[in-house]
C-alpha cells in the first residue's frame, strides 16, 4: 500500500481533495478570500526561474522552425481548435464551453512537460525552450485570444459580460504572479542553483502541491452547482480525452512537417500538447468565477488527462527510440 501511495500519490491526492472540497467547501472560500493560491503561485514561478538553465535553453533558440511552430500551436491552434470542438460537444453548457477555452489559451506545463520528454529520452533543452517561450508570449497571448474567441462567441453563447475582457489588467495579473517570480528566480540563480540542487525533489513535490490546491479551491467553489451537471462530467472526460488525443497528433503532424529529429519530435509533440492548470486558474479565479462557477472544471479535467495519456506516449517515444 505505501508503494502504492508513493508512486501514485498525486492521483490519490486529488480524489482526497475533490472529496474534501464537497465536506469542508469553506476551506477553499478561506484561501481564495486571502489569496493564498496566489502567494503559491508566485513561489512555484519563483522556484521555476531558479531552476531553469537559461544557457541550455538559449542554444535552440536558433532554430526559428520550432519557435514559430510551438507558438503557432500551442497558442493560436489549439485554443481555435479546442473553441471549435467544445461548441459542437457541449451545446448550451457555456461553463463548459467557457473553460476549455480558458484552458486552450494556457501556456505550456513547466514541469511535467519536461519529466515526460525525459521519459521519452527526447530533447529536454528544446522542451525547456518551448516552456520558457510560450510562457512568455502567452502573458500577451492569453487576454488577446480570449477576447478575440469569446468576441465572436459571444452573440451565440451569450457571453455579454466576458466579451470585454479587461486585457491590461489580465497582463497585469499574470505579470506580476508569473512574468516577475520567474524574472527574479533567473537574477538570484547564479548565487543559488548549488544550494537548491538538494531541494530539487520538494520543489516538485511543492508544484505539484499547489495544483492540489488549485484543484481544492475550484471544486470547493462550484460545489453549490456541480450537482446540476450530473453525467455530464463523464461527457467533459470523454471530451478531453478526444482533444488531447488530435492536440497529439496535430503536433506530431508539425514536428514532422517542420522535420524534427526524433529526439525533438517527442519534446515538441509532448510538451507543446500540454497545458499548465496554475495559469488557467489565475484568469478564471480573477475574471470568470463569479459567472460561470464550473468553468475550471474542464482545466481539471484536461490536467489530469494529459497526466494519464503523456506517459504512455512518452513510453511509445522511448520504445521507439530505443528500436532505433
Amino acid at each position: 500500500m505505501s508503494a502504492f501511495l508513493k508512486k501514485h500519490w498525486f492521483f490519490v491526492g486529488m480524489a482526497v481533495v475533490s472529496a474534501l472540497a464537497f465536506v469542508a467547501p469553506g476551506l477553499g472560500m478561506f484561501a481564495k478570500e486571502y489569496n493564498i493560491l496566489s502567494y503559491a503561485i508566485f513561489l512555484t514561478f519563483l522556484i521555476t526561474g531558479l531552476s531553469l538553465d537559461t544557457r541550455s535553453i538559449l542554444e535552440q533558440i536558433r532554430n526559428i522552425r520550432v519557435l514559430t511552430a510551438s507558438l503557432l500551436s500551442a497558442l493560436v491552434l489549439i485554443p481555435i481548435l479546442t473553441a471549435l470542438l467544445a461548441t459542437l460537444f457541449f451545446g448550451n453548457n457555456v461553463d463548459f464551453i467557457v473553460g476549455s477555452i480558458i484552458i486552450a489559451v494556457a501556456p505550456v506545463t513547466v514541469a511535467s512537460g519536461t519529466v515526460m520528454t525525459a521519459m521519452a529520452l527526447g530533447n529536454v533543452p528544446l522542451s525547456l525552450f518551448i516552456c520558457v517561450l510560450c510562457n512568455f508570449f502567452s502573458l500577451l497571448t492569453i487576454p488577446l485570444m480570449l477576447n478575440g474567441i469569446l468576441g465572436v462567441m459571444g452573440d451565440m453563447l451569450h457571453l455579454e459580460e466576458a466579451v470585454s475582457l479587461p486585457v491590461g489588467n489580465i497582463l497585469l495579473t499574470l505579470s506580476s504572479i508569473v512574468l516577475l517570480p520567474t524574472i527574479l528566480g533567473q537574477i538570484g540563480r547564479p548565487w543559488l542553483k548549488e544550494r537548491i540542487v538538494p531541494y530539487k525533489k520538494a520543489f516538485s513535490i511543492f508544484s505539484q502541491s499547489v495544483v492540489l490546491l488549485i484543484i481544492f479551491n475550484a471544486v470547493s467553489s462550484s460545489v453549490g452547482v456541480v450537482g446540476t451537471v450530473g453525467l455530464g462530467f463523464i461527457g467533459l472526460f470523454g471530451f478531453m480525452i478526444l482533444l488531447h488525443s488530435l492536440i497529439l497528433i496535430l503536433n506530431f503532424a508539425i514536428s514532422k512537417g517542420i522535420r524534427l529529429d526524433m529526439p525533438s519530435t517527442a519534446a515538441f509533440t509532448i510538451h507543446t500538447s500540454q497545458k499548465t492548470l496554475t495559469i488557467s486558474y489565475l484568469v478564471w479565479a480573477g475574471f470568470f468565477s463569479s459567472s460561470f462557477p464550473l468553468a475550471m472544471v474542464p482545466g481539471i479535467a484536461y490536467h489530469v488527462v494529459q497526466m494519464v495519456m503523456d506517459v504512455f506516449v512518452a513510453d511509445w517515444f522511448r520504445k521507439r527510440a530505443k528500436r532505433q
